[in-house]
């Protein structure tokens, strides 16, 4: 690798401060194997959040779905509810805002251990979903 340099690119203001200092023409350094493991960490950072993200949204509209069927709810009704389900998803970090909002809706039609296991169940099909269509 050749790497040119040039003598600093200094000059002086006209109140005698010196100004710039700055190289020109230097060629840019290969990056070393911790910047790309760093690049690498950084992006299956991304790509995690991202396919988490969506396997919470998926787990969420299937779980709206549910609860629509044991409401009653069919068609246009189920599937505006599961969309509130995911939205409801948005309110807080964490998953109990979508408990907080199936539980309120759904009442003694079913129960926080009931609720929570099927939470669990759509989230790992929701992630074999997910692993299928990759």
């Amino acid at each position: 690798m050749r790497v040119i340099v040039q003598a600093p690119l200094a000059g002086k203001h006209r109140d005698g401060h010196i100004i710039g200092n700055s190289y020109s023409n230097q060629e840019a350094k290969p990056m070393s194997t911790f910047d790309d493991r760093e690049h690498a960490f950084e992006n299956k950072f991304a790509h995690d959040a991202e396919m988490q993200f969506k396997a919470d949204a998926r787990r969420n509209k299937m779980l709206g779905l549910w609860a629509a069927d044991l409401m009653g709810k069919t068609g246009t009704d189920a599937d505006d509810y599961a969309k509130e389900v995911v939205k409801s998803d948005f309110e807080e970090a964490g998953h109990e805002d979508v408990y907080r909002k199936v539980s309120g809706d759904l009442g003694d039609k079913a129960d926080e251990a009931t609720i929570r296991a099927k939470m669990a169940e759509l989230m790992t099909k929701a992630k074999a979903q997910l692993m299928d269509e990759i």
